[in-house]
């Protein structure tokens, strides 16, 4: 059968105006011969009756894979405290408080914890039940992902894809955890799905349907929701069969949609008055605005000259008095924020670029990223470089489906691509989750193609044996940077290789006869291309490379545990039940450090402790004068401080005794001006509890100090 005939600009205006899903689909069955690299066609008869059992092996390959293990999941740290009091009262749950007495929130909208605060409520807090919807989550991102590829290039391609998402590194990660990337894959894979059924079919409700689940994606990570925008947008301005006119007015009414839902947390925290809801974490202003597009937006960007100062944003760094041990544990790619660890020295890194990677598109080739998304690379670019070559070689429509999943994906890869090249994504891999599905898609679209090519002969059948080789050599070459860790993958995937080559050579040679050695071969490439990556996904099994709960990494970068402890440690304990005898009506327990130092208590006991200085500790709150009026006011008695501040001050002092300088003039603590000034006022004018009293002179313990109402006044 030959290509579609070329049409004329009227005719192609008329076909556009009254395509319907029938006559779109059938325009796109066309095949030439031999086959030509465009995508495998729709197909029209019933569903294959191996697609099902396929699907739900996938997907129950998947769900062991997600969670494996889960009864001996851990905390992560920050996130599990703000779960904890999520569970506590509406306000708390909605804005998405740190701690129960509803005092600061997190430093991100808090959408993504809102299915792990609904299942601590149904099963209790347990680190397996803040996992669970994660790993839920994962599973429909794969049997969505099978459908959406499904309905663009036929059952074979969907279920590659499902197959190539589930053996993805960061996939598994984010399954196992409880980080926000697992749900926000999940709600751009609805978008997408909305978008493909707007572009098949032009009804302006189904597009609004894709701007509603990216406003709900924005409330898990923000701006970064915007990201997949240019993707839906392309696909449906190019290829949905309507008026240009309509399709751009329904563009624009779905992305109002989208900008409304996105910014409903953001205007309800801006109306609510400050006094009836947290403070604003990660401002400096108690600004929704200042934390959404300052503090998680411009300041990833500061490498390009982005100043996000006016915003009201905290300057993202490295503080505290373990600067510089802390910036060199971000060198290895480590952030207590993301990995729920409780050690002093790295409790404040944030945001800081990947060691080794800068920021240029060579960061998404480097092996700490690569190894958790980046296998399928070659697979997924000569697919969509044979795709779109191929439609515009036959000037297919521009209502063509296959050309309309090109411009999607494609879109999607780049935009991402892009963004986390030049934008500041420090060690944190799961954040190339949404990278993976589209890589799957375009990959598993692309090895159907391959077969399709190599079965129809001809100068493309050399495709198949080249894209196999060229993806197990680039995986081969990722594990040398990892010789420990099972080291005889590499090896083994190329032997794979050589014999896939083998087969398909001969398959080719007597492909008439002897149709069976062929589809051995694409066996033995198809095992060659999933060896090294399902291994490394498999680790995760085994909590000597995985434990779940606390960071969605796994493979050879994967660090074992890395999570708080399920209850509290005997000197905490301590603390805590001399903090509670003591309490005398008042709303804290006390005021902690910073949020490190906070969470054990809200993680172990619920307490009501008040975290002083947000996440990174530069956050003014408390102000110096609130924290006194909350003494005065009798909400507030003790305050902890480190042994190691306490120290500088009452040293300090010493020297000066009676002085009332100002925070700028302190000694050098490290730590940020409003704590600092806490820190003095505190010394000077509290009262230090002996530590006998509360648990002795454990390292793991604070200074508490008594501070009565009238102190310093």
């Amino acid at each position: 059968m030959e290509g579609p005939p070329m049409r004329s600009a009227h005719s192609e205006q008329t076909a556009a105006r009254d395509a319907t899903p029938a006559t779109s689909t059938a325009a796109a069955t066309a095949t030439a011969r031999p086959y030509d690299g465009l995508a495998p066609r729709r197909p029209q008869t019933p569903r294959p009756r191996y697609e099902l059992p396929v699907l739900l092996s996938i997907a129950a390959t998947a769900a062991v894979l997600y969670t494996w293990g889960i009864d001996h999941s851990v905390y992560h740290t920050f996130y599990a405290a703000a779960v904890r009091s999520m569970t506590d009262n509406p306000v708390a749950f909605f804005f998405g408080s740190f701690d129960p007495a509803n005092s600061i929130t997190l430093d991100k909208e808090p959408g993504f914890l809102w299915p792990q605060a609904l299942s601590a409520l149904v099963f209790g807090f347990h680190p397996w039940a803040l996992v669970l919807p994660q790993a839920i989550e994962g599973v429909a991102c794969v049997l969505l992902l099978h459908l959406l590829v499904r309905r663009w290039a036929g059952v074979p391609a969907g279920l590659l894809a499902a197959a190539f998402v589930t053996f993805t590194p960061v996939a598994v990660g984010l399954g196992r955890s409880i980080v926000e990337d697992a749900p926000f894959v999940l709600l751009l894979l609805l978008a997408a799905e909305a978008t493909w059924r707007a572009v098949r079919r032009p009804r302006l409700r189904t597009l609004l349907l894709a701007g509603v689940w990216v406003g709900v994606a924005f409330q898990c990570k923000m701006l970064e929701a915007w990201a997949v925008l240019p993707a839906l947008a392309v696909a449906y301005l190019v290829a949905a069969p309507t008026t240009l006119r309509r399709r751009i007015g329904h563009v624009a009414v779905a992305g109002a949609v989208a900008v409304a839902v996105s910014a409903s947390w953001a205007a309800v925290a801006t109306v609510v008055p400050a006094q009836s809801r947290p403070y604003i974490d990660g401002t400096t202003n108690n600004s929704a605005v200042g934390m959404v597009v300052g503090y998680n937006f411009l300041t990833r960007f500061t490498s390009l000259g982005v100043d996000a100062a006016d915003t009201g944003s905290v300057v993202n760094g490295t503080t505290g008095p373990n600067a510089a041990a802390a910036d060199a544990g971000s060198k290895h790619g480590t952030s207590t924020h993301e990995e729920g660890g409780t050690g002093h020295a790295a409790r404040r890194t944030v945001h800081h670029r990947s060691p080794g990677m800068g920021n240029s598109v060579l960061k998404m080739f480097s092996p700490g990223l690569a190894t958790q998304t980046g296998w399928l690379y070659p697979l997924a670019a000569c697919d969509l470089v044979w795709g779109l070559a191929a439609a515009r070689r036959r000037r297919v429509s521009r209502t063509d489906p296959a050309l309309a999943g090109y411009l999607m994906w494609g879109v999607w890869l780049a935009t991402f691509f892009a963004a986390f090249s030049f934008g500041s994504v420090t060690g944190h891999t799961y954040y190339m989750g949404v990278v993976a599905v589209a890589l799957a898609a375009l990959s598993g679209s692309g090895l159907v193609r391959a077969w399709r090519a190599y079965r129809a002969g001809g100068r493309r059948a050399w495709v198949l044996p080249a894209v196999t080789t060229a993806n197990v050599l680039w995986t081969a070459t990722l594990t040398l940077r990892y010789p420990r860790f099972f080291g005889w993958l590499a090896p083994a995937a190329l032997a794979l290789c050589v014999l896939a080559l083998i087969l398909v050579g001969a398959g080719r040679a007597d492909a008439g006869r002897r149709p069976r050695i062929a589809v051995a071969g694409l066996s033995a490439a198809l095992a060659a291309v999933l060896l090294i990556p399902a291994v490394w996904s498999a680790s995760a099994l085994s909590p000597r490379y995985n434990q779940p709960g606390g960071m969605g990494r796994v493979g050879p970068a994967s660090r074992p545990g890395g999570g708080g402890p399920n209850r509290l440690p005997p000197p905490r304990a301590r603390l805590l039940a001399y903090l509670t005898a003591h309490r005398d009506g008042a709303k804290y327990l006390a005021a902690m450090p910073d949020w490190s130092d906070a969470a054990p208590y809200v993680i172990g006991a619920n307490a009501s402790v008040l975290p002083m200085g947000g996440f990174t500790g530069q956050v003014p709150y408390p102000t110096p004068d609130g924290l006194r009026r909350l003494v005065d006011s009798g909400e507030l008695h003790y305050v902890a401080l480190r042994r190691t501040h306490a120290a500088v001050w009452q040293r300090a002092a010493g020297k000066h005794e009676g002085s009332t300088r100002h925070a700028a003039t302190a000694p050098n603590t490290g730590t940020a001006a409003p704590t600092t000034a806490i820190t003095h006022w505190v010394t000077t004018q509290c009262t230090p509890v002996p530590p006998a009293a509360y648990g002795g002179t454990n390292r793991e313990l604070p200074r508490l100090y008594q501070c009565d109402p009238g102190t310093g006044r």
